[in-house]
């Protein structure tokens, strides 16, 4: 199919484009698409309406919505998050939200597509595209930002990626959501012009993602480095290689060595894409190269090394980035935030300089730092390499904070050698990669009681299966041990009873065990399986933890009622 401009969308489909489809499961031809789009406009300037907010986990649902917006000349706003605090500040400056999805708004606000009936559908006709709409940021550097944005902008951004990526045909799949800079035009956008077909659903998972993509001959990702990082070994490589064409990346730079680990496996980079909200998509790079600007992109320096971007889909205001950068021949090499600059008892210290020194320790794959409020001194987020994880469960926290604290005592004062560690397999992101401030606060607070349990499908009745990952910052191992940290037997108990509350039995009560064996240790890391049965005759829960199908614990939970 020929390339076709966003503000043509609405037209009628030139011969034999009628039936590409847009989506699949179910399938969304472009003339369904288009009538779709048309019928919900009439509708929506029937009301008639200002502004509305759309939130949609269906991609293809969302497109129908954006464009109905901008065919009836309503302002769509996309918020950066569904929480009950940013839907609320939201609401105030909105006539209506249209979702798929339940929000925590007053639901008399909420539209579904399908309730916009009843009225004729508006003509086919070109788009105005000085209409704007609005997106939301995440709030990763303080309170979320409303940012207006031309659909001509968002032409001229598209148009860019398909001149830098024109070979790009297959069907397009994502683990970043739609509502987002980076989603909206990679994921949506730019699929619906260049005729390629675009997944629903945001596929977070690297399972969900895989399993989705086979379903094609061929496939493009779009993805976070949040996502990338946890492809490991869970995926089938020799399936996807060949027909995985492509990775798309952004929200954060991709650590070299997931970026080698990639290639080596499926024969083909990450292509990272560096950009913001304000500015769009700025430029690309694959492994370890200097960035390259895309088409029609020109960058240069302020006169504090800051980068400033100038191009059709940036507007004046926001050309002048926070980002340290150095021009090089072929472009330009990042340098770290200059605008994340904290003072602490009036010294001035760099985050972005104290979390690559962390990096480039070998325990360290990642590292985040930050601010607690109320708190004087900093708190540190690890993501931990294999050599620190080792450390971590053969030495215990202890050593591996104070192993943490030297190295960055050899290069700075002690006031910026943060006072809170915690560590992860990988740092915490919301569905667009990014980590804002709430988040960061709430992964550098308490340290967890229970890991994450994942349920099992396909389960008989009275029975369930869970997969846990034993959080590396589990609470527990402080006291049990300090130096070769154990998940206790008691710990484990209480898991099995409050998952067998949850889903089985919602009266069990504590009575007393039997049979009550420990095989193996738990160590931060391990994947465990649960495994539960519940004896309604008896009146006894079974459970067992394993590894790898290694026995580590068992036992009998007797219920409260048992003699």
């Amino acid at each position: 199919m020929a390339w076709i401009p966003l503000t043509h969308l609405l037209l009628p489909a030139p011969p034999g484009d009628a039936d590409i489809p847009v989506a699949d499961e179910p399938l969304l031809a472009r003339s369904a698409f288009a009538h779709a789009c048309l019928l919900a406009a009439g509708a929506l300037q029937a009301k008639p309406l200002r502004r509305v907010a759309l939130w949609f986990e269906d991609a293809a649902q969302m497109a129908i919505a954006l464009l109905a917006c901008w065919r009836a000349g309503v302002a769509a706003v996309l918020p950066g998050d569904a929480q009950a605090h940013t839907c609320a500040v939201l609401d105030a400056t909105v006539d209506a939200w249209l979702t798929d999805t339940d929000l925590p708004v007053p639901m008399q606000r909420q539209w579904r597509l399908a309730d916009l009936q009843g009225h004729a559908p508006l003509a086919p006709a070109e788009l105005d595209p000085s209409q704007e709409l609005v997106l939301c940021t995440s709030g990763s550097s303080g309170q979320p930002k409303h940012i207006a944005k031309t659909w001509r902008q968002l032409m001229n951004e598209v148009r860019a990626l398909q001149e830098q990526w024109p070979d790009a045909r297959t069907p397009v799949l994502g683990s970043v959501s739609a509502q987002h800079m980076y989603g909206l035009p990679f994921r949506v956008l730019w699929p619906l012009s260049a005729g390629r077909m675009l997944d629903r659903v945001q596929r977070i998972y690297p399972e969900d993602l895989q399993q989705a993509s086979l379903r094609h001959p061929s496939f493009t990702w779009i993805a976070s480095p949040a996502l990338l990082r946890r492809l490991g070994e869970r995926l089938n490589w020799a399936a996807l290689r060949g027909r995985l064409v492509r990775i798309h990346s952004s929200g954060g730079e991709l650590p070299a060595e997931i970026s080698d680990h990639i290639e080596r496996h499926l024969g083909l980079r990450p292509t990272e894409i560096y950009g913001s909200s304000e500015t769009g998509a700025v430029a690309w790079r694959q492994g370890a190269e200097d960035w390259r600007p895309l088409p029609g992109v020109a960058v240069s320096l302020s006169a504090e090394g800051a980068l400033r971007v100038q191009s059709p889909w940036v507007d004046a205001a926001e050309e002048q980035t926070a980002d340290g950068a150095e021009l090089a021949a072929g472009g330009f090499r990042l340098l770290g935030r200059l605008d994340r600059i904290v003072k602490i008892e009036e010294k001035r210290i760099s985050l972005p300089m104290l979390e690559q020194a962390l990096s480039r320790h070998p325990y360290v794959t990642e590292a985040r730092l930050g601010g607690i409020a109320g708190a004087p001194r900093l708190a540190a987020l690890i993501a931990l390499s294999a050599k620190g994880l080792h450390a971590l469960r053969n030495q215990g926290r202890k050593a591996l904070t104070s192993e943490l604290r030297a190295h960055l005592a050899a290069g700075f004062e002690s006031l910026a050698i943060p006072r809170t560690w915690r560590f992860f397999p990988q740092l915490p992101a919301n569905a667009q990669g990014k980590l804002p401030r709430r988040e960061f606060e709430a992964a550098a607070g308490p340290r967890p009681l229970v890991p994450d349990a994942l349920a099992l499908p396909g389960q008989a009745d009275g029975e369930r299966r869970y997969t846990l990952e034993i959080p590396y910052d589990l609470a527990y191992f402080t006291g049990h041990f300090p130096s070769a940290p154990v998940v206790p037997g008691v710990a484990q108990i209480s898991w099995a009873m409050s998952l067998a509350q949850r889903d089985l039995c919602p009266g069990l009560r504590f009575a007393g065990m039997e049979v009550l064996k420990f095989q193996r240790l738990l160590r931060p890391g391990d994947v465990a399986t649960l495994a539960l049965k519940w004896d309604a005759a008896k009146r006894k829960l079974h459970f067992a933890f394993t590894v790898d199908g290694a026995p580590c614990s068992s036992g009998r939970i007797l219920e409260g009622g048992q003699p």
